[in-house]
């Protein structure tokens, strides 16, 4: 893995003043190369620091969701294999829009998976795109910012992480619960 982190920032680096554009490129290639995000946020973040990584990944990832809603509304099959998988995934189960910021920003979830719930709660492709986008900006800075410490920790630290981020989309499922529970019961308080 190492060796292919360097290969690839030697690969970005040597394309100078482009290098910036072939790494958003790279961002909207991502699914076709099977690179976890994580991956190439990190190696924004090693080519072109911090600021300007985080900045490249945000811009990246959000054009990978506007493909995203391209792709499921033009094409019926491939809305059809992300609802399969949203089905096998997590049944029937109805998630907020604070939930799915909470996934984005957990490694290992489908990325279009997670679009696909989206574009099922919202109406227009702007809505989707302010809530993907908003959505978009704690992955950027946490894997650029602390992706590779991430995966340099030993694995009970990486698991502690994860069964905090756990601990806070169940939180948040609860409360989007109670909040819908009380909006049925009282018509008056739904907005």
């Amino acid at each position: 893995m190492e060796q292919f982190e360097y290969t690839l920032e030697t690969f970005i680096e040597g394309f100078g003043w482009l290098a910036p554009l072939l790494f958003v490129l790279l961002h909207l290639l991502r699914p076709l190369l099977f690179l976890p995000v994580i991956l190439v946020c990190v190696i924004g973040g090693l080519v072109f620091g911090f600021w300007e990584g985080a900045l490249l990944s945000f811009i990246g990832l959000s054009l990978m969701s506007l493909v995203s809603y391209l792709l499921v509304n033009k094409f019926p099959k491939f809305r059809k294999k992300m609802s399969e998988l949203k089905n096998r995934m997590f049944s029937d189960r109805k998630i907020s829009v604070g939930q799915v910021m909470i996934l984005r920003i957990m490694p290992f979830v489908h990325f279009h998976l997670l679009s696909l719930y989206l574009m099922e709660m919202t109406k227009t492709r702007k809505e989707y795109m302010y809530y993907s986008m908003l959505g978009l900006i704690a992955p950027a800075i946490i894997y650029t910012a602390f992706g590779e410490a991430i995966t340099e920790f030993p694995w009970y630290v990486s698991l502690t992480l994860f069964l905090v981020l756990a601990l806070v989309y169940v939180v948040i499922g609860k409360m989007n619960q109670v909040r819908l529970n009380v909006g049925l019961t009282n018509p008056k308080k739904r907005t």
